[in-house]
């Protein structure tokens, strides 16, 4: 059985930059375990497997993996699938709902001209703020000194909205340019809270990365080590989120326009907003643009 897949780079406009995303159109039939070993075999961040709905109501059960594990959610595995499948139909609908095992996701399509260009993904779970660590616990895990993470907004913390994140503030752009993640530092703190990777993020943005509110990275660890994420939908909406919890704000939509990748040659643009009413967050959402790469098929050693 000839399997066919789609690339997409995902949260930018051109070729080459974003995150690449491989989409298995037609998983019927595939365990887990091959799953898995298709996702190590891409060796991208993460490989989405479209399966029939269990509810007609909805469009597709989507899985994710990265090399080394599945993911209960993730945000540009979210935003790439919704964009290929809806460039493939023939008359796309105006949203996608897609199963997942942190719940339910909303994906809706924008379209230019009739062609489809972006897709903003609804965080399917409420923020969950878990354990705080120290300046001097995360500094550790990037290479710097306790005196470079910024803690008058936020403490460092774990969370999430379907898959939970360290997330923290850096003093300066300059920070996170130099930041390096340590092996040692690692393997002491991960898994925390079921978090495995380190997002973090600073508001000091030259003008010439405008319209950038903030730049962020994120390392994680892969099939070949600790290495980089150029764009984090997940970990972006989660700690806009909570920036938006944070915010004295009331009611609104709270925008953010989120870099990251830039210093892995990856440049990739998230466009998040937060809608709070009474002061409390209702809905929290992140897109962007996607760009097709590749198109190809591959057939299972034993599959008819």
């Amino acid at each position: 059985m000839q399997r066919r897949y789609i690339t997409v780079d995902v949260f930018t406009d051109r070729a080459f930059g974003g995150n690449p995303l491989a989409v298995v159109l037609d998983a019927r039939g595939l365990t887990t375990a091959q799953m898995q070993s298709i996702a190590t075999e891409f060796n991208y961040s993460e490989t989405t497997f479209v399966l029939p709905p269990r509810d007609a109501a909805n469009d597709a059960e989507v899985r994710i993996f990265t090399p080394v594990r599945e993911l209960p959610f993730a945000g540009h595995p979210n935003v790439g699938t919704a964009f290929v499948l809806a460039t493939l139909a023939k008359q796309p609908k105006p949203q996608l709902r897609f199963e997942e095992k942190a719940g339910l996701v909303p994906v809706d399509i924008v379209r230019d001209g009739g062609r489809v260009v972006a897709t903003e993904l609804t965080a399917p779970q409420p923020l969950s703020r878990l354990a705080q660590l120290s300046a001097a616990e995360v500094a550790a895990l990037i290479s710097l000194s306790p005196e470079e993470i910024k803690t008058d907004r936020q403490a460092p913390q774990v969370v999430g909205v379907g898959t939970p994140f360290l997330v923290f503030e850096v003093v300066s752009r300059d920070a996170v340019r130099r930041a390096k993640p340590d092996a040692a530092a690692f393997s002491r703190f991960f898994p925390k809270d079921g978090a495995f990777s380190a997002y973090f993020y600073t508001r000091d943005v030259p003008a010439a990365e405008k319209p950038c509110d903030l730049q962020a990275r994120m390392f994680f660890p892969g099939s070949s080590g600790l290495i980089e994420d150029p764009a984090t939908g997940s970990a972006t909406v989660a700690a806009a989120a909570l920036l938006a919890e944070l915010d004295p704000q009331r009611d609104g939509e709270l925008k953010l326009t989120i870099g990251q990748g830039f210093d892995m040659g990856r440049p990739s643009l998230l466009l998040t907003r937060v809608c709070k009413q009474n002061g409390a967050n209702v809905s929290a959402h992140v897109g962007g643009a996607c760009v097709q790469m590749m198109e190809g098929t591959f057939k299972l050693e034993g599959e008819g």
